[in-house]
């Protein structure tokens, strides 16, 4: 899940508040995370580096690396802050405003709330009813992937209207599965077959999120 819509406009300072959304923009947090629609360029390339490295790759598929080819480039956008927020000064081609387009899956990127780094990022499809999700190489091993997962049912439920939200990952990767898992997702079907985007085939495996009466944010 690589994005290519981006567009540059002026950039903002402060991060989001959450439950503060809007028209095309949402905002939530979880213990340890805080998720909102990326607000700046360097929002957009700190979420592609955390998911360019190999490991993420395996999984993914997205050839995010094309997007963010050097690691020591991969490194230093994911110690900046959003918006500038750790002082240092946002380059300029990175500096402008990102802007959602209507037709657009929801992306969110998402930073600890302890310091502010950037953490992964989160993708829903409301038309297709499916979720996917990824974190930066040191915030893996943590149980942040159920957080993450979580946040993804709760902006589908919640944020969107949806009534069930559907995620899929590789038979072998137990680490999605056991975050899934956790954050409450049960085995539900689907094809045993997928391709990536770079074209690999892999077994999946099908899970779903059922909440109550759904409902919107904006």
């Amino acid at each position: 899940m690589v994005w290519s819509f981006i567009r540059r406009g002026r950039g903002a300072p402060g991060l989001p508040v959450p439950g503060r959304c809007g028209p095309g923009r949402h905002v939530l947090a979880t213990e340890r995370l805080l998720l909102f629609t990326p607000r700046t360029l360097l929002d957009v390339a700190a979420a592609l580096a955390a998911s360019a490295d190999a490991e993420a790759q395996r999984w993914l598929g997205t050839r995010a690396d094309r997007a963010v080819p050097d690691p020591g480039r991969r490194r230093a956008l994911l110690e900046m802050r959003p918006a500038g927020d750790d002082g240092r000064r946002i380059p300029r081609h990175l500096a402008g405003r990102f802007e959602p387009g209507p037709d657009d899956p929801l992306f969110l990127v998402c930073v600890r709330r302890t310091d502010g780094a950037y953490a992964g990022a989160l993708q829903l499809e409301p038309r297709r009813g499916q979720m996917g999700g990824w974190l930066a190489p040191r915030c893996r091993g943590q149980g942040l992937g159920a957080e993450l997962f979580r946040a993804g049912a709760v902006l589908g439920h919640t944020h969107c209207g949806m009534e069930t939200v559907r995620a899929g990952a590789e038979t072998g990767n137990t680490a999605s599965r056991r975050a899934l898992a956790r954050a409450g997702f049960v085995p539900d079907e689907g094809p045993p077959r997928h391709t990536l985007p770079d074209g690999r085939e892999i077994d999946s495996v099908w899970v779903r999120h059922d909440d109550g009466p759904a409902s919107r944010c904006t």
